[in-house]
C-alpha cells in the first residue's frame, strides 16, 4: 500500500484484525519484526493515541507549553496559541482539559501534536466515544490539515469516517490486507452497497481472510489505476534492507520501518511492503529536551497537577488518617497488644494500601499521556522518576502520621527509626507497583 503526500487514509478492520499493530508499525511506535514501511526523511511525526492523553486537571494552554517544554518548541513564540487556532480551541485556552467535551478534547490532543509541526500524522481512532457532531468535526479538521500538506493515517470502527477518507486499508482477520484504495472501489470491489457490508464480506462466504488477501493481490496487478507500485511477495529466506517499492499483498504480522535512502517522488508519503524482512527499526520523532531539564519540566508538571488535582489531594491527605484511624481502633480493641510484630505488621499494611492509593487514581490518565510522550522520544524512566520526585516527599509525610500513635502507645518496642524504615519500604513497593501501571500499559 502507498499513502500519498497529503493523503487521509482510514485502516478498517473487524476486531483483532490488526489495526492497532498496523497503525503503531508504520508510525513507528511498536517494535516491528518484519516488513518495511519506506518513508520520507524529512519533517516530524505526530502521534494521537486512543482516549484523553492530556492532564484534564491543566488548563488547556498549559497543558500544551508542557508539551512544547518537553520537544524542545519554544512556546514564546507564539507556538501554542499558532496549534489552538488551527483546531478551533484558541477561545478555550483557559479552560481545564477535563471540562472540554470529548470533541474538543480530542482535538486538543491533537493540537499537542501540532506543536512539532510534524509532517506526517498517525492517530488510532481518534473519533471513538463522539458523537456524530464532533466525529465531523474531528475529520473535518483532519481534512484541512491534509490539505495544508500532512499525512494523516488513522485507525477506526466508523464507516462514515472511512467514507471521508482518501483511502481505506481494509485488513481481514490475522492481519492480512484485503483491500487498498479508494471507499468507492472498495465497495464495488466486495459487491457492497455500504462500508458496513464490507464486515459481512470478510466475515461470511466462506472465504477465509488469507483468501481475500490473494485475492486483492491478483485484482491489483490487473486493475489499472488501483496502485502504482507492485512486487510480488518476498521469497522465504535471507534478504538484504533496500528500500522496496510494496506491493498490496499480505500484511504478515508486522513491519520494519527505515527512511527512504533516495528521494522519493513529490506525491508519496510513504510505502509499506509488509512481507518477510527482518531489519530493525528507525523513525525520525520530534528532538526532546536534555534529560535533565525534560527530568525537571516532568516534575513542575507532576506537582501542578497534584496541585490541582481535588481528588488526588483528597487521597493524599485521607488515606493516612484513615490508616491512623484504623490503627487507633485496634489499638482500643486491644488488638496490638501481642507481638511488637503484630503492630509493625500493620503499619506495613498501611504503608502498603498508602503508597498504592497515592497513584492508582491517576495511573489510567498517565498511561495515556506516557505512550503519547513516549512516542515523541520521552524516556519511561524520566516519567517515573518525575512522578517519584513528587510523591515521594508526601509518601514520607504520610508515614510518619501512621505511626504517630503506635509510638505514643509504645508499640513500637523495637524503636521508631526502624519501624519507620520498614514502612517507608512497605510504601515504596505499593508506589511503585503503581506507577508500574501506567508504564505497561504504555508499551501495550
Amino acid at each position: 500500500m502507498t499513502v500519498g503526500h497529503g493523503e487521509l487514509v482510514a485502516i478498517i478492520g473487524g476486531s483483532a484484525s490488526g489495526k492497532a499493530t498496523l497503525l503503531d508499525a508504520l508510525s513507528g511506535l511498536l517494535p516491528p519484526t518484519s516488513g518495511t514501511v519506506i518513508r520520507r526523511p524529512a519533517g516530524q511525526l505526530g502521534y494521537v493515541p486512543g482516549g484523553d492523553s492530556l492532564h484534564p486537571v491543566l488548563p488547556l494552554a498549559t497543558a500544551l507549553r508542557y508539551t512544547a517544554e518537553l520537544r524542545s518548541v519554544r512556546a514564546c513564540d507564539g507556538a501554542v496559541e499558532e496549534a489552538l487556532g488551527r483546531v478551533g480551541l484558541a477561545a478555550a485556552s483557559a479552560v481545564p482539559v477535563g471540562t472540554l467535551n470529548p470533541g474538543e478534547r480530542k482535538r486538543a490532543v491533537i493540537a499537542a501534536e501540532l506543536l512539532s509541526r510534524p509532517t506526517q500524522l498517525f492517530l488510532d481512532e481518534p473519533t471513538v466515544g463522539l458523537d456524530p457532531a464532533q466525529a465531523a468535526e474531528v475529520l473535518r479538521l483532519l481534512r484541512r490539515l491534509c490539505d495544508t500538506g500532512i499525512t494523516a493515517v488513522l485507525t477506526t470502527r466508523s464507516a462514515l469516517d472511512a467514507a471521508s477518507c482518501d483511502k481505506v486499508a481494509v485488513l481481514a482477520d490475522g492481519g492480512h490486507l484485503a483491500f487498498f484504495g479508494t471507499p468507492v472501489a472498495a465497495r464495488a470491489y466486495f459487491g457492497a452497497d455500504s462500508l458496513e457490508e464490507i464486515y459481512e464480506r470478510l466475515a461470511g462466504l466462506g472465504d477465509p481472510a488469507t483468501a481475500w488477501s490473494r485475492r486483492f493481490f491478483q485484482f491489483s496487478r490487473a486493475q489499472a489505476g488501483l496502485t502504482t507500485l507492485l512486487t510480488p511477495p518476498l521469497a522465504p529466506g535471507a534478504a538484504v534492507l533496500v528500500p522496496d517499492l510494496a506491493g498490496p499483498h499480505s500484511a504478515g504480522p508486522a513491519s520494519i520501518i527505515h527512511e527512504y535512502e533516495d528521494e522519493p517522488t513529490d506525491d508519496e508519503a510513504f510505502i509499506t511492503d509488509l512481507g518477510e524482512l527482518p531489519g530493525s527499526a528507525s523513525v525520525g520523532h520530534s528532538p526532546a529536551a536534555a534529560p535533565i531539564r525534560c527530568w525537571l519540566v516532568l516534575v513542575r508538571r507532576n506537582a501542578e497537577v497534584l496541585a490541582r488535582a481535588k481528588r488526588a489531594l483528597a487521597v493524599l491527605v485521607g488515606m493516612p488518617v484513615a490508616v491512623l484511624l484504623i490503627l487507633c481502633l485496634l489499638l482500643g480493641v486491644g488488638a496490638l497488644n501481642g507481638a511488637t510484630a503484630v503492630t509493625l505488621a500493620w503499619a506495613v499494611l498501611g504503608g502498603l494500601v498508602t503508597g498504592l492509593a497515592y497513584e492508582l487514581p491517576m495511573q489510567q490518565a498517565e498511561s495515556r499521556v506516557l505512550r503519547r510522550e513516549r512516542f515523541s522520544g520521552q524516556g519511561t524512566a524520566a516519567f517515573l522518576a518525575a512522578k517519584a520526585a513528587v510523591l515521594l516527599p508526601v509518601l514520607a509525610l504520610a508515614d510518619l502520621v501512621i505511626l504517630a500513635v503506635p509510638e505514643a502507645d509504645g508499640h513500637l518496642r523495637a524503636g521508631f527509626g526502624l519501624a519507620y524504615l520498614v514502612v517507608l519500604a512497605a510504601s515504596l513497593v505499593g508506589l511503585g507497583c503503581a506507577l508500574a501501571i501506567p508504564a505497561l500499559e504504555a508499551r501495550r
